[in-house]
């Protein structure tokens, strides 16, 4: 029934994948429109935490969105997360150790060690840049002085950078790497979710139907595409 009719299907949904994709793009649009008025409804009332929405105690819903956003839920457990990216341009929007945008995990996340050490976590890429980030540079700030084995961490994280050039005048950007010109849509997170084998989603996730036919462990949610 759930296969498309090109495929011989009648094309019905799946629901527990297209209330992911419903939910995926409220994930997308906290990356992408930060200046609306329900994002900051949202931040009075979920907290911001390093650029990032939460931090408080939480409705389902919005444990379900982190879930998605932060990888611990969802197909595969980072389907989001994994298909999101950083565009650098001058470096002004996007912050250095937060944020996906060089390599494919966020820098607090690759070299934990620096970043617990790091003075100030929230630096944007274009202020880390313009303190220096070769041997010595300013952009280096640390709580104590680096032990042995972490300057070697440390030098790997600047061998990482060295290929990266800011471009002034030029805006960050998020890419959703499926869809890079087109962006998120509901549709192609579908696509996307109902492509990952079902028994994935059901280690991940550990949902079911209960004896009565309604899904446990999430609110569905009724969001337009």
């Amino acid at each position: 029934m759930c296969s498309s009719k090109e495929a011989g299907g009648l094309g019905v949904r799946k629901l527990r994948e297209f209330n992911y994709a419903l939910l995926g793009k409220w994930c997308w649009r906290m990356l992408v429109d930060r200046e609306g008025l329900w994002y900051l409804v949202l931040v009075a009332r979920y907290g911001e935490v390093g650029g990032r929405l939460g931090g408080r105690s939480c409705s389902s819903w919005w444990q379900e969105v982190g879930r998605i956003r932060n990888g611990d839920g969802g197909v595969g457990g980072r389907w989001f997360s994994d298909s999101v990216s950083r565009k650098v341009g001058d470096g002004t929007d996007t912050l250095f150790w937060y944020h996906i945008w060089c390599g494919g995990v966020p820098l607090r996340e690759r070299f934990s060690r620096l970043f617990e050490l790091a003075v100030d976590k929230t630096d944007i890429v274009a202020n880390m840049f313009s303190l220096g980030l070769v041997h010595g540079g300013e952009g280096w700030r640390w709580r104590r002085r680096l032990w042995a084995w972490e300057e070697n961490v440390l030098d790997e994280c600047r061998a990482l950078l060295l290929d990266v050039s800011l471009f002034p005048n030029i805006t960050d950007t998020w890419v959703w790497l499926p869809d890079p010109i087109g962006g998120y849509s509901v549709r192609g997170a579908y696509e996307l979710l109902t492509a990952i084998d079902n028994s994935n989603i059901d280690r991940a996730l550990g949902f079911g139907l209960t004896s009565s036919g309604s899904f446990e462990g999430v609110d569905l949610c009724l969001a337009t595409s």
